[in-house]
C-alpha cells in the first residue's frame, strides 16, 4: 500500500528499506520505522516534537492519566471493524498501541513528522508499519483505508478524504470546551472556552460528520512530575513565563479532562 512521497509510484521492499520504480530510495531505521520524509518536504532540519517533549508525553501518558481517553478511542475504533487503518500524528505511540490491541486482524499504519516520536513509538507495536512522514503527503495509495485515527493532532482534510474508501471515516479525538480549564486559568489572565466544533467548518464536500460524543473526568495532578510533564507536552507550556510556571508547579491541583470524539465519514 506504500507509495513514494516524491512521485507517488508504488514502493517495493528492499534489504535496507523501500524503493520506487523511479529510483527514489528510503531507509528503514534500526528501530524498524521507515523514513518517508524527503528533505525537500521539511520546513526545518528536525521537524515536529523534540526529544524532551516526546519524553514528557511518554511519562505522562504512561502513568495512566489519560487512560480513559485511550480506552474509549479503542472501543470506538473496534466497533467500526476496519480492514486497514492509520494513525496520523501518532506521537510517541500511546494511543496507537491501544488501537493496535483493539484491531488485531486489521492492517495498521502510523506516522508522525517527528523522528524522535516515531523512534520511540515503533517499539510499542512492531507489527504495524511505522513511518516518519508528512500528514500533508501521506504515503499510502488512494482509497486504501477504512479508518483514519487523529488524536489531538491537525488534519489535512483533503488528504484524509483521498485515503478513505467510501463509507470509511476519520475517528478524531480532540479537546472539548472545558479541557484543562483549570490549568488555563492559572496560565492566562483571560480564559476562553475551546471552539470544539470549528474544525467542521473546513470539511470538504466529500466528508460529513456522522456521530459525536464527549468524555469528561477530573484528574488530580498530585505529583510534581505530572504537573511538569503536562505543561511540557501541551502548547500552553511553550507560552508560560517562568514566574507563572513556578506557581503552577508549586502545589497539587485538579483539572477537567474533556474530550470530543467525532466520526467523520467519507460520502
Amino acid at each position: 500500500m506504500l507509495i513514494c512521497p516524491i512521485c507517488s509510484s508504488a514502493l517495493h521492499t528492499e534489504a535496507t528499506g523501500v524503493q520506487c520504480a523511479h529510483g527514489h530510495r528510503f531507509d528503514r531505521a534500526r528501530q524498524g520505522y521507515l523514513n518517508l520524509l524527503p528533505v525537500q518536504h521539511k520546513k526545518s532540519l528536525d521537524p515536529g516534537d523534540n526529544a524532551a517533549m516526546v519524553e514528557a508525553r511518554r511519562r505522562f501518558l504512561g502513568a495512566g492519566h489519560y487512560a480513559p481517553l485511550a480506552t474509549r478511542l479503542a472501543e470506538l475504533a473496534a466497533a467500526k471493524t476496519p480492514t486497514r487503518w492509520i494513525d496520523i500524528g501518532c506521537g510517541e505511540g500511546y494511543y496507537t498501541a491501544e488501537l493496535a490491541a483493539a484491531l488485531p486482524a486489521a492492517d495498521g499504519y502510523a506516522l508522525d513528522i517527528s523522528r524522535e516520536a516515531v523512534k520511540r513509538a515503533c517499539k510499542r507495536a512492531p507489527q504495524l508499519t511505522w513511518m516518519v512522514a508528512s500528514m500533508a503527503r501521506i504515503p499510502l495509495t488512494t482509497g486504501s483505508c477504512t479508518l483514519l485515527a487523529s488524536v489531538f493532532s491537525p488534519i489535512d482534510w483533503n488528504e484524509a478524504a483521498r485515503l478513505l474508501r467510501p463509507g470509511g471515516g476519520i475517528l478524531r479525538l480532540g479537546p472539548a470546551r472545558l479541557h484543562l480549564y483549570e490549568l488555563r486559568q492559572k496560565l492566562y489572565d483571560e480564559v476562553r472556552d475551546y471552539q470544539d466544533d470549528k474544525h467542521l467548518n473546513a470539511l470538504p464536500d466529500s466528508l460529513q460528520l456522522a456521530d459525536t460524543q464527549t468524555l469528561e473526568f477530573r484528574l488530580i495532578l498530585d505529583s510534581l512530575e505530572a504537573r511538569s510533564d503536562l505543561l511540557a507536552m501541551t502548547p500552553h507550556g511553550w507560552r508560560v513565563n517562568a514566574e507563572r510556571r513556578e506557581r503552577i508547579l508549586a502545589e497539587p491541583f485538579e483539572v477537567t479532562v474533556s474530550a470530543r470524539y467525532d466520526w467523520i465519514e467519507r460520502r
